[in-house]
């Protein structure tokens, strides 16, 4: 069981991972503290190394659907639970508080596998009333996060969007996504996928803090230029920005990833929702205690004196006059390197869609006991 602790509010970080404690989840009625029992043991030295654990997951469905208006799309599909890049600002971290587990530690260790992904995407595709629309991949977790390697659940996923000509946009920072330029290139070709590649920084010692088991930054602009040479419409999500840490590398992040063959972009506030607020404060602690009340001081000026702003309309970029001239750097920024801005790219085509093969005769006969 994973150990949670409340007391250890400036724990040294473990090596390649991102979130210093493993506090409880909101839903939690169990709580675990680590207590000097006598035996002069340094703090860690008798706590196991934090290896990568996967769960095999039967999932009942495999496309989430929203209707949030600041959200350009209403499908996705996220692969797997949690997420091994360990990225401290991950928005999607205090969703692992529904499974009984921690957002912080937790979200980048104990990790679940969507084995059926596609046997249930191949029978939501089939269905009589089914619309074709963009489906996202990268919503929520990262598709190409390093356990993909193994599973390739998100490399079935994208077969089958191939075979039924399915719109796709991916969310990814990963430059995984190149093993699967053989399918992207293809539908490229009939406008049925865009990437975005998410970088936030050109710092590497800043983003291997931050994003601990991401590839590099440089790696990243590699990867777009590799897509973008093979036709793949691909743009850089600047994201998330953080106040007085990483808000002056938007202007050189935009530079290197059209230089690189980007040609939309995107920007995205830092979020932090439930847990991660604490999540954040204790990184910081660690990382970067000179900055950071500075940070803190500067996210609460663009979300009205709060840690997080959950409305619609603000919440992805912020409100207030610092938010506003963020928003104007950007746009200036965009119009500077020539970037489309991020919605006016073409849009992927859902008029080619073809539903799968239908089922044998006797198995439409079995579905009716």
């Amino acid at each position: 069981m994973a150990l949670r602790t409340h007391n250890q509010e400036h724990a040294a970080p473990r090596r390649g991972r991102g979130a210093a404690i493993n506090p409880a989840g909101r839903f939690e009625k169990i709580a675990r503290e680590v207590i000097d029992d006598g035996w002069n043991t340094a703090p860690g030295d008798d706590l196991p190394a934090l290896k990568t654990h996967v769960t095999i997951e039967h999932a009942k469905t495999i496309i989430s659907r929203n209707a949030s208006p600041d959200v350009p799309f209403t499908q996705s599909i996220n692969p797997y639970r949690g997420c091994e890049h360990g990225c401290i600002y991950c928005y999607a971290r205090p969703s692992h508080a529904y499974l009984n587990l921690s957002p912080g530690v937790d979200f980048e260790t104990q990790l679940f596998a969507k084995v059926n992904a596609v046997e249930l995407l191949l029978a939501e595709l089939a269905k009589p009333g089914y619309r074709c629309e963009l489906i996202s991949l990268g919503a929520n977790t990262d598709p190409y996060q390093p356990i993909e390697r193994e599973y390739k659940i998100t490399r079935g996923i994208l077969e089958v969007l191939a075979e039924c000509e399915h719109p796709v946009g991916i969310v990814t920072k990963n430059a995984m996504i190149e093993r699967d330029i053989d399918l992207l290139a293809p539908m490229a070709e009939k406008n049925l996928v865009h990437v975005y590649m998410s970088i936030n920084n050109l710092d590497h010692d800043l983003a291997r803090r931050l994003e601990p088991r991401c590839p590099a930054p440089a790696r990243r602009l590699e990867a777009i230029r590799r897509l973008s040479a093979a036709g793949i419409p691909v743009g850089v999500l600047v994201a998330p920005v953080i106040p007085f840490l990483t808000d002056h590398q938007i202007e050189p992040v935009l530079e290197a990833a059209h230089a690189a063959g980007a040609r939309s972009a995107g920007y995205v506030l830092m979020r932090l929702p439930y847990e991660l607020k604490d999540l954040f404060r204790n990184w910081l602690e660690v990382h970067y205690p000179l900055k950071a009340k500075h940070v803190m001081s500067r996210v609460h000026q663009m979300r009205g004196g709060r840690d997080n702003d959950p409305d619609f309309g603000s919440r992805m970029t912020g409100s207030g006059e610092l938010a506003d001239l963020l928003r104007k750097r950007f746009d200036i920024a965009c119009k500077r390197f020539k970037f489309d801005s991020g919605r006016r790219h073409r849009s992927p085509v859902t008029t080619r869609f073809k539903p799968p093969a239908a089922k044998r005769p006797a198995d439409r006969q079995l579905a009716l006991f």
